[in-house]
């Protein structure tokens, strides 16, 4: 911590599924040249996920926000430009639109072959991609009270991430799906209050000690403290589309854990809720994403999401100008305007459906993976850190 302030650093990974161009279907199983290339030019930020048709890119430690938003959309833009010469795109996308799980093969490393075998088919059906943000709080004590208290606010950032609508072909109904895939897995969801680091450490412990875990890396909460580093790792969101979209949703978690900094400076704390509460809006951003609001529990009413974010945006203002990422903080409101990347997969499977009524939703299926290869690659908005 710098003169009492934690660092407040930003360090961003994203997950993709990669699609075979000519068919639009996932690339089950990409040439290994390819990945080798990729860390010919990436080197560590860049990694294999346990499925052979994913590719994880991870920005290094970024000052701001803005400086880590330049290096996703570098890494991006570096995995666009290698999978082309291999007739391959990648999606930023949590689902793919049809591709079934059950013809995806897994990586063929010890790590991933020892969580096929302990996790079966659950693990099998993880053709899901998301985002996970860190950041940077090295004092123990602080990033476990920051954790207790940003439990509240994760529904609001999978509210404004989705991108998962469309799974083995067909309208799920949700605006993350992913979420339900992710639920199977074990040591998922929202995590407990713990009164101390020492308190979560002993729970850690006796789970390694009974052999069910090697260590912290395989709790797989919504937020946790991060194992490799200083951290506290905000994991519940679907992967955006968009790479700013990405910058804004980095900005609203930064500037909330500001705020709750300050807030405890003042000898002040976010008001504590249940996990039951926080729950049932964890599941209206996954069926609902911004379409239906979330309870605001201090007022005991649903509050429409517009009127969520221009909330959030005032509540953290002043952490966004101290943070330098006022400019993406603001970016949420285009979000709200536009939609998340569900509402645009939506609309555009149900526009070409009526085009091509009897096409059997092939044509309106590759339609939104071609949406989705442009997306990913659409680096506007993005300025110079």
């Amino acid at each position: 911590m710098v003169g009492g302030s934690p660092s407040f650093s930003v360090g961003i990974e994203e997950e993709y599924l990669l699609v075979d161009k000519e068919t639009r279907a996932l690339a089950s199983d990409p040439p290994k040249e390819f990945f080798e290339t990729c860390v010919k030019r990436l080197g560590a930020q860049v990694a294999h996920e346990f499925l052979k048709s994913q590719i994880e890119v991870n920005t290094a430690v970024a000052r701001s926000v803005p400086e880590a938003a330049q290096m996703i959309a570098e890494l991006r833009s570096v995995i666009v430009e290698i999978a082309e010469t291999y007739d391959m795109a990648p999606i930023a996308a949590s689902t793919h639109p049809f591709s079934h799980w059950s013809e995806q093969g897994f990586t063929e490393q010890e790590r991933y072959m020892t969580i096929a075998e302990d996790m079966q088919a659950v693990v099998r059906r993880l053709v899901i991609c998301g985002m996970h943000v860190h950041v940077g709080v090295d004092d123990d004590e602080l990033r476990i009270d920051m954790m207790n208290q940003m439990r509240y606010f994760l529904p609001h950032l999978l509210a404004l991430t989705t991108s998962s609508p469309l799974w083995q072909g067909r309208k799920t109904g949700l605006m993350s799906y992913r979420l339900s895939v992710w639920d199977e897995m074990p040591r998922t969801g929202l995590p407990n209050a713990f009164d101390s680091f020492g308190e979560y450490q002993r729970h850690v412990d006796a789970l390694v000690g009974a052999g069910i875990i090697q260590d912290a890396t395989k709790l797989w909460w919504d937020i946790r403290p991060s194992a490799r580093y200083p951290t506290l790792e905000m994991r519940i969101s679907d992967v955006c589309t968009y790479v700013h979209d990405a910058a804004a949703v980095a900005a609203l978690y930064v500037c909330i854990m500001r705020m709750l900094w300050r807030l405890k400076t003042h000898n002040q704390r976010w008001r504590q809720y249940a996990v039951m509460l926080i729950s049932e809006n964890r599941w209206r951003a996954q069926r609902y994403g911004l379409d239906e609001g979330l309870v605001d529990f201090g007022k005991g009413e649903i509050v429409p999401f517009p009127a969520l974010v221009e909330e959030l945006i005032e509540l953290v203002r002043e952490d966004a100008d101290a943070l330098n990422c006022t400019a993406e903080l603001e970016d949420l409101r285009r979000i709200i305007k536009r939609g998340t990347s569900a509402h645009r997969q939506i609309e555009t499977f149900e526009a070409e459906q009526k085009v091509h009524p009897s096409e059997n939703d092939a044509i309106a299926l590759k339609a939104v993976v071609d949406q989705l290869i442009n997306e990913t690659r659409d680096f506007s908005g993005i300025k110079s850190a």
